[in-house]
């Protein structure tokens, strides 16, 4: 159950700057697959570099969308552990309404193909970044939809499959039943939203150490040093099957997705956005028109104070792994926690410590053989 200590101490509230209620821890098709853990990245990238940002967002408040995850969710969650560190379910949706339409229609309600969860260290200077699996298999509580109808917990169920059923509450369910961690907030963009920040930003700098030639995410890109605009940084994060080595599998996709990260963070801090107020605005307002965020930070303020204290973390301060996992024997088009390592890692979050390496070696998306052919 979840500890109520928030109310009763408003200090504690306050101590934690933006958090007003000082809650803390407290089958697509393969057309339609875009796995969006760098829609998430860009996301992150701008709470966690993004402090030039701040000051215009007092413009913005009408682009910004809230949900209200601690109403739907209750009292039944993991403890506040409020001791600094603070972290943040981050994911991205596949629907084909609006301008995604291009993409396909949709068979059902919008997916999340893969999701992050950032944990921010005490004292804001450094994070880890855990990626997991679409695909991977998990025990899904049950959940409620925002209309009301309950939604009856599965065994081994795809992951996405949460946020597709229940929504953004659901999802934050699924993390927390997981991983023991309670979320302090929560983040969605979809793709067509990461499009146009990439463009807003003036595209994404990467190198490639040898060729990419995908048909299916139809990205062509020689050795050497390349300027992702917005849809050619769709294709590399959509990419499987293109890089030479790669075993064609999520898992591999995800290690490229993790380098095309540190990218873009360093292009947005390198970029000089305060000495650019109109571009500055710009990837501002597209950006808060992109995202879904908790009602915690669906405010100019929230959202201006987590850029602040997020600003001093640099890419070469984040620690990314993916959750450690197992291809499943009864479907190797599925992958399972392993559970040990699994612990480990969920572990360290909670105990505000480094993910210890030996809690991924064994892991098969520790060897998806695409490591090194981006940066």
């Amino acid at each position: 159950m979840a500890d109520d200590s928030r109310a009763a101490n408003p200090a504690k509230s306050r101590s934690r700057g933006i958090r007003a209620t000082g809650r803390r821890r407290k089958g697509p098709t393969r057309r339609r697959r875009v796995l969006t853990i760098t829609i998430c990245a860009l996301v992150s990238c701008v709470l966690l570099g993004g402090a030039g940002l701040g000051y215009v967002y007092f413009k913005l408040n009408g682009n910004l969308t809230g949900v209200d995850i601690n109403a739907a969710l209750g009292k039944d969650r993991p403890k506040d552990n409020d001791d600094g560190s603070m972290d943040i379910l981050v994911m991205g949706s596949d629907s084909r309404a609006g301008a995604n339409g291009s993409y396909g229609t949709d068979e059902g309600n919008a997916r999340s193909d893969t999701a992050m969860i950032v944990h921010i260290f005490k004292g804001h200077k450094k994070a880890s970044v855990v990626s997991i699996p679409r695909d991977t298999l998990v025990q899904r509580p049950d959940c409620t939809t925002k209309n009301g109808k309950n939604v009856p917990g599965q065994r081994r169920a795809m992951f996405n499959t949460a946020f597709e059923v229940g929504g953004p509450a659901c999802a934050v369910k699924t993390v927390e039943s997981m991983s023991g961690i309670r979320m302090d907030h929560f983040v969605e963009v979809d793709f067509t939203g990461f499009k146009k920040l990439i463009d807003a930003l003036g595209g994404v700098d990467i190198t490639t150490t040898k060729a990419i030639h995908d048909k299916k995410s139809h990205l062509d890109l020689e050795p050497g040093k390349h300027t992702l605009n917005g849809e050619n940084a769709l294709g590399l994060v959509r990419t499987r099957h293109g890089v030479p080595g790669g075993d064609g599998s999520d898992l591999g996709r995800i290690q490229l997705q993790q380098t095309f990260i540190k990218a873009l963070m360093n292009q947005v801090k390198n970029i000089g956005l305060l000495s650019n107020p109109t571009k500055l605005y710009g990837i501002a307002d597209t950006a808060t028109k992109a995202i879904t965020t908790d009602t915690d930070l669906n405010s100019v303020n929230a959202l201006m104070g987590l850029a602040k204290e997020m600003g001093g973390i640099g890419s070469d301060s984040i620690d990314m792994v993916t959750l450690p996992v197992t291809y499943d024997k009864k479907d190797p088009s599925r992958v399972l926690p392993l559970d040990k390592q699994s612990r480990q890692v969920w572990d360290a979050l909670r105990q505000d410590q480094d993910i210890p390496k030996d809690a991924i070696k064994d892991s098969a998306g520790d060897k998806g053989g695409t490591a090194g052919y981006v940066k």
